[in-house]
């Protein structure tokens, strides 16, 4: 059972109390975060001290305060009941005054006299009237100081006012009634008491009694209290009446903000009510926490602390900055020696070794233990080489190392030996003397076979450019200077950079013609962005060599030699049997297409017979016509005309048909130049429209207006129109289509592809569509699903179409799941953007 022992419970409860916890923790923390610790806990003790001190002065200062506070309450109340007692033994003596009056006990001269006497006697009260019932004035006297204004005549009548308003309240109250003065008035206002008089129970009229405000406080007031408190009466809006005030702004300016707190107080004047405030301000006699040289010292003291500690943990974070720097300097160069791949070794004056790093121990295998105070011979010297390297580290000990450094031949703790090239220079202490040697030791057993294979690359290089049957030449710009030439080249130019400069000026590519002689000491190439010359792509241009009779492929390029300079690579290929072969290439395909127009003239021979056998027939018949008729003498001279005129157009028109099939049948060279799209359909269209006739198929063609012109070779454009009316009529009538069903549609329209504005050519029929297997086959040279086509027609359009930068596509088209039929389409780029294309299209029925 845990604990069960009373000595290990109280070694627990021991380690478990709040003291260990604490060493615990601090054992824990680094040197740093414990200094840091240590200068921050004494500035907030101070802080807290100085809080505490602050805290308790303002405790203090806010009793004394409240006590203030209290000793002014007391004070205005007990002046408050003062004024009160005055007030009520002047009421209670005018009320005897006016029960005599009411009873009739004495007349207006009595009245005068005894008001009179209760003026004198009491300085506070300054006017006594004595109004009847019809608000007359019947007996009045005033102080000799009243301002004439307040003065009451006899024989006066109220007039309509704050008196009169008062009369009335005391007559319904039936009660004495005080009146609520208003300051700013001038004379002063008195407050004033009216007095009910009854005579026989009925209302008799009012004695006024009517006080000085000012004499009120004065004589009111206890002097004990007017000497310790700024003393005033204020009315209902708290408006000063009478005494004086303290101004609470230049008090304020006066005191710290926690001594700005208005001690007064404030208390109604019974019976009077809140139309008459009595205030008390007390006289600042306390100096407050500004005057308490205590308070200051303590906070002077605290502040002095504060500065020391604050200048302490300053100097002490300086200090830690800088033995973190220091720490983060030695972290740095030991991971530096540490990560380094070149060993490091120190001798001291002597040959001992003194230090090694991590990558000589790594080379060698031998640890730093191991190497650190080891006297020549070394034990990775190998046996053989205890001699020289003896002498290498005498020459190394008195100065006498070769700068470059000298290689040798490490021995590894296991047994292998590596190359090892080793650098030495004298290593100076702080005070500038020398304490021994730095090698530097660099395993160049890598490199070394890096180089053998760079060296065996290069040849294999050589070999390959050698070996090419290419002209391969490098030389420098602005120069003459070959700085490379292969074998071919030598062959044909010789081993000068006449070739080099001639392929290059030939090929127009700039900047390569060799410079004047006056002009050597000029850099041409000052200036020129070399990075942007490399990064270019490679020129490629076709010359012919007469010297040599070839025709060669040049491609050149620039490129930054291995001294710096800016070169230019220049590659030449024997293309003179390509260039016969693309010669013969474009014969044979003039060759296919005239040999496919007069195929297509040939399918269409029969068509074209018959077409020219009408114009034929009707010069005939008006011939035979014409001789019956002369034969006759029937017919006069308009009639003969008229008969001849019409002979003369069939003639024509026979002659039209014959040299359309000329032009269009004729081999010649293509010729772009700018052709009218509606001119070439309407020439397309007339020829195709033979065969179309022919076979009972019928034509509709839609031309947008106003497109733009296409420069194009106009009979090869025909050609493709014509090729693919033709195949769309053949294969409606391999379909065997319906009369209604049989036509085809030819619709010309602009069109935009990739941004670029083209005109569209499509051709649709109604026919029996093509197979999938046809599709992927349709344009294979050879390739014909007719049993006497030879395969060249569609792969003749795509190539006219394609020649001309355009497009070509074939489409089923659908009517559900059936084949109705199938459309072919091409796009002729314009040169140019269209400037207007209408949205009408004309119709035109063949």
């Amino acid at each position: 059972m845990p604990f069960s022992n009373p000595l290990s419970a109280a070694r627990h409860a021991v380690n478990a109390s709040p003291l260990s916890w604490w060493r615990r923790w601090w054992k824990r923390q680094t040197p740093v975060s414990q200094d840091r610790v240590a200068m921050l806990v004494p500035l907030v003790a101070v802080l807290l001290f100085l809080a505490a001190i602050v805290a308790a002065f303002s405790y203090l200062r806010a009793e004394e305060l409240e006590r203030e506070q209290e000793s002014v309450k007391r004070d205005v109340e007990y002046a408050q009941q003062r004024l009160r007692l005055r007030l009520l033994e002047r009421q209670e003596q005018l009320m005897r005054l006016a029960r005599d009056a009411g009873n009739r006990e004495i007349d207006a001269a009595e009245f005068r006299s005894r008001a009179e006497s209760l003026v004198s006697q009491y300085p506070e009260l300054q006017v006594v009237s004595w109004i009847d019932d019809r608000r007359r004035v019947q007996s009045s006297y005033a102080a000799p100081s009243v301002h004439p204004a307040q003065q009451r005549p006899s024989g006066d009548v109220l007039r309509p006012g704050e008196t009169e308003s008062n009369y009335a309240l005391a007559r319904e109250l039936r009660q004495p009634v005080f009146s609520q003065p208003t300051a700013g008035q001038e004379p002063p206002s008195l407050l004033q008491l009216h007095i009910p008089l009854y005579d026989q129970g009925l209302f008799a009229g009012v004695v006024l009694g009517e006080f000085s405000i000012d004499g009120l406080l004065r004589y009111g007031v206890p002097p004990e209290v007017a000497a310790r408190y700024a003393v005033s009466l204020l009315d209902a809006h708290s408006q000063t009446i009478a005494g004086n005030t303290i101004n609470p702004r230049e008090e304020e300016l006066r005191l710290l903000p926690w001594d700005r707190q208005a001690n007064e107080f404030e208390v109604p004047v019974s019976p009077v009510g809140n139309g008459l405030v009595f205030r008390a301000q007390a006289y600042r006699t306390s100096q407050g926490l500004v005057g308490n040289g205590l308070f200051w010292l303590v906070v002077a003291l605290s502040m002095l602390t504060s500065w020391m500690l604050i200048g302490t943990w300053r100097h002490t974070r300086r200090r830690l900055q800088t033995q973190q720097a220091l720490v983060a300097e030695t972290n740095f160069r030991r991971a530096m020696e540490n990560s380094m791949l070149t060993g490091m070794r120190v001798l001291d004056l002597e040959g001992r070794i003194t230090y090694v790093n991590a990558a000589f121990c790594a080379m060698t295998g031998w640890s730093e233990e191991e190497l650190v105070g080891q006297t020549p011979p070394f034990p990775y010297w190998l046996e053989s080489d205890h001699e020289l390297m003896s002498e290498r580290l005498e020459e190394e000990i008195h100065g006498r190392a070769l700068p470059g450094g000298f290689q040798v031949r490490v021995k590894r703790k296991n047994g292998t030996v590596f190359n090892a090239r080793l650098y030495v220079s004298p290593l100076i202490d702080a005070r500038g003397h020398q304490a021994g040697w730095m090698t530097s030791m660099t395993d160049i057993t890598e490199p070394t076979r890096i180089r053998e294979q760079l060296s065996a690359s290069h040849e294999r290089f050589t070999t390959v450019l050698e070996a090419l049957d290419a002209s391969v030449s490098v030389a420098p710009l602005g120069s003459e200077e070959l700085l490379f030439a292969n074998k071919m080249y030598r062959s044909w130019f010789g081993s000068d950079s006449e070739g080099h400069l001639d392929m290059v000026a030939q090929a127009g590519v700039p900047g390569s013609q060799s410079q004047d002689s006056a002009f050597d000491d000029v850099d041409p190439l000052a200036g020129l962005p070399l990075d942007t010359l490399t990064a270019a792509q490679p020129a490629n241009n076709e010359i012919y060599i007469p010297e040599l009779g070839k025709w060669l492929e040049v491609r050149s390029r620039y490129l930054t030699w291995v001294d710096g300079r800016l070169a230019q690579l220049v590659i030449a290929t024997d293309i003179t049997a390509r260039r016969d072969a693309e010669e013969q290439a474009a014969v044979q395909a003039d060759r296919a297409q005239a040999a496919s127009r007069l195929i297509t003239m040939g399918e269409m021979a029969s068509s074209v017979a018959h077409e020219l056998n009408q114009p034929l027939t009707a010069i005939t018949n008006y011939c035979n016509g014409m001789m019956s008729r002369l034969r006759g003498q029937q017919i006069d001279t308009e009639a003969l005309l008229a008969a001849l005129e019409k002979t003369s157009k069939q003639a024509q028109r026979a002659g039209q048909i014959i040299q359309r099939i000329r032009t269009f049948v004729r081999r010649s060279e293509p010729n772009r130049a700018p052709a009218e799209v509606a001119t070439m359909v309407s020439e397309a269209v007339e020829l195709a429209g033979i065969e179309l006739r022919r076979r009972n198929v019928r034509l509709n063609h839609y031309v947008a207006a106003r497109l733009p012109s296409l420069n194009v070779d106009r009979i090869l454009i025909e050609q493709v129109l014509v090729n693919l009316m033709k195949n769309a009529a053949e294969s409606i009538d391999l379909a065997e289509r319906p009369t209604a069903r049989r036509s085809v549609e030819l619709r010309v329209v602009p069109r935009t592809l990739g941004g670029q504005p083209t005109v569209e050519f499509s051709v649709q029929d109604t026919g029996m569509g093509l197979a999938p297997e046809v599709l992927e086959r349709l344009y294979e040279a050879f390739f014909s699903t007719k049993r006497e086509g030879m395969g060249i027609g569609l792969n003749l359009c795509r190539s006219i179409v394609e020649s001309h930068r355009g497009r070509m596509q074939a489409e089923n088209l659908y009517n559900g799941s059936e084949i109705a039929g199938c459309r072919f389409s091409f796009w002729i780029p314009v040169s140019g953007a269209i400037e207007s294309v209408a949205s009408d299209e004309v119709k035109v029925n063949a």
